[in-house]
């Protein structure tokens, strides 16, 4: 029996990094979604589900990676978050720790760094949207 593909929805406002994040984690292996800003991450992960991993920038139009984040978890969604940004504050490292958040990796950072936060969480093998 073989495993499912891990499903991951980046969102970020910067299509370059989108793009490129896509390219790399389907390079890997993943299934990827991308959008770009939180509010068309919530509205994708309420439509399409199955995606156990999103990596989100921490200031995005319309909704916030931490808003984002927040507001996931009002909804009872079981996912990973992965955060990123070219400036984290201490307030907002805080509170993404206190929301859950996997690991906050500040731009730019190595791509290999990324594929081995989502490792870990796959390997955890608590990957996906549970009802």
């Amino acid at each position: 029996m073989s495993k499912a593909t891990p499903k991951v929805l980046i969102a970020d406002d910067d299509e370059d990094s989108r793009r490129l994040l896509c390219e790399v984690l389907e390079a890997n292996g993943y299934e990827v979604g991308a959008v770009s800003d939180g509010r068309a991450a919530r509205e994708t992960l309420n439509r399409d589900g199955g995606y156990g991993i999103v990596i989100a920038d921490l200031r995005m139009p319309n909704e916030s990676g931490l808003e984002l984040i927040q507001n996931l978890r009002k909804q009872n969604l079981n996912c990973h978050f992965i955060l990123m940004s070219s400036f984290i504050s201490d307030p907002e490292m805080e509170l993404a720790k206190e929301l859950g958040a996997h690991a906050l990796l500040e731009k730019p950072f190595r791509l290999s760094d990324l594929l081995d936060r989502v490792a870990e969480l796959v390997s955890k093998n608590t990957i996906g949207i549970s009802p």
